[in-house]
Parts: C-alpha cells; sequence; structure tokens
C-alpha cells in the first residue's frame, strides 16, 4: 500500500470518526443542552450559597465579637473612678445579662455558622453566671449533644460544674468520667481527672481523690496534669524543674 493510499484511508477514518460524533451529538443535541443548563444552574446555585454563606459567617464573626466585648467589659464598683468613655458593669452578674442577650441572638440568626455555634455555648456560661441555671443546663446540653467533638466537651465541662454548684455532685462524677474515657483537644483526660479529684476534696473524700491523683501521675507523669497530681499527692515536694526545651 502506498503513502498516498494510506493518507487516504487514514483521512477517511478521522471523517468516519468525526463524523459519528456529529451525528451522535446530533441526536443527544436536546439531552446535552438539558445536562448542560442543570450543570450550569448548579454552579450558579453552589456560588450563590457560598456567597452568602461566606457573607452570613462574616456576620456571625462580627455579632460573636460584640457580644465578647460585653462579656470582657470591665467591672467598676461604685464610687470608682472610671476613665471618661470606658463602659464598665457594676457586677460580674450584670454583665453576664447582658453579654448573655447577645450571645443568644448570635447563636438564634447564625446557629449554622462556626461562631452561632460558640455563641450558644457561651450563652450557656453566661446563663450561669446570671444565675438562670434551668436555661444553663437546656443550653448546654444542647451544645453538648453537637457534632463538634471540642465545643460538646467543653459545654460537658461547663454542665460538670453547674451540677456541682446545685448540688448534684453524681451527675458531675458521670460526666468527669466519660471525659476521661473520651478526651478531646480542648479538654484532655487530664483535665476531667483533676476536677474529678478536686470534687472528691470538696466532699471531704480525700482518700478517693488520692487514688485519682495516683492513676494520673501513673499515667502522665511528665504532663502537665500528671506534675499536678504529684504535688497534690506531696504537697512539701519542691516544684519539678522546667524542662529545657
Amino acid at each position: 500500500m502506498d503513502q498516498q493510499t494510506r493518507q487516504a484511508l487514514k483521512h477517511d477514518q478521522f471523517v468516519d470518526t468525526a463524523q459519528h460524533g456529529l451525528e451522535w451529538a446530533t441526536e443527544n443535541r436536546r439531552s446535552l443542552i438539558l445536562v448542560g443548563a442543570i450543570v450550569g444552574a448548579l454552579i450558579v446555585i453552589l456560588a450563590i450559597g457560598a456567597f452568602i454563606f461566606n457573607h452570613r459567617s462574616q456576620q456571625a464573626d462580627d455579632a460573636f465579637g460584640d457580644a465578647m466585648q460585653t462579656y470582657q467589659t470591665p467591672l467598676a464598683a461604685p464610687g470608682q473612678q472610671v476613665p471618661p468613655g470606658v463602659k464598665t458593669f457594676a457586677s460580674a452578674a450584670d454583665r453576664a445579662k447582658a453579654a448573655n442577650q447577645l450571645f443568644v441572638k448570635t447563636a438564634d440568626s447564625y446557629g449554622m455558622t462556626s461562631s452561632g455555634k460558640l455563641a450558644k455555648y457561651f450563652a450557656g456560661l453566661t446563663y450561669i453566671e446570671a444565675g438562670n441555671d434551668s436555661q444553663a443546663e437546656s443550653t448546654l446540653k444542647e451544645v453538648a449533644g453537637s457534632w463538634n467533638g471540642d465545643l460538646a466537651s467543653l459545654a460537658k465541662l461547663a454542665l460538670a460544674q453547674l451540677y456541682r454548684q446545685t448540688k448534684r455532685d453524681p451527675q458531675a462524677i458521670e460526666i468527669y468520667n466519660d471525659l476521661t474515657a473520651h478526651p478531646t483537644s480542648a479538654v484532655p483526660a487530664g483535665t476531667a481527672q483533676l476536677q474529678l479529684a478536686d470534687l472528691y476534696e470538696a466532699e471531704n473524700k480525700p482518700e478517693m481523690a488520692k487514688k485519682v491523683y495516683a492513676q494520673l501521675k501513673d499515667k502522665d507523669a511528665k504532663g502537665p496534669a500528671g506534675m499536678i497530681a504529684a504535688q497534690k499527692l506531696n504537697p512539701s515536694a519542691a516544684p519539678a524543674p522546667a524542662v529545657a526545651p
């Protein structure tokens, strides 16, 4: 077969392939247009959704920042000299009530955002400080059941503190044991065990507290919690020297 014949066959094969593609496109033109329209619409919807979510996230961040600013406002006793233009509160309870309203509003308005979820946790904390124990418990329980493990563990820790304040130590102990068994980066097992030992000391059960301290010292001898436990077991011992980096 000469060169000219081979080129002709090659050209014919290309034409056949192109023709086949053209015929298929013609037959499926309507389907292609429909699929293209659907894909285009989805892209537009996703782009609009991303824009709206980012915009709301920014709004949530701003709202949470305002709430935190109120929560961190300084306290001033009656008659205390305060620099002009500096806002203060007369008590921690008053400050908590003011901040709580902002945290609740942020959580209700932007509950799907990270700042909204964090605001709900702080709403629970400020309910405690404001003396609203029942609302604090229900709010913290909601956060404790969230998918965010770190935030959930922080809410559980706050719940345990609330239970201690309201004379429900068995429920606090249950939470501390759960946090010990399921540690997170926000609430390591050592933190929960130290709180548990402190509860036993408050209940005048030193032997049970020592048992927790001993277990913690053995498991985490060089860690911060383990060193605190060792100090608790032997208060007269000198603090452990700082470890060189």
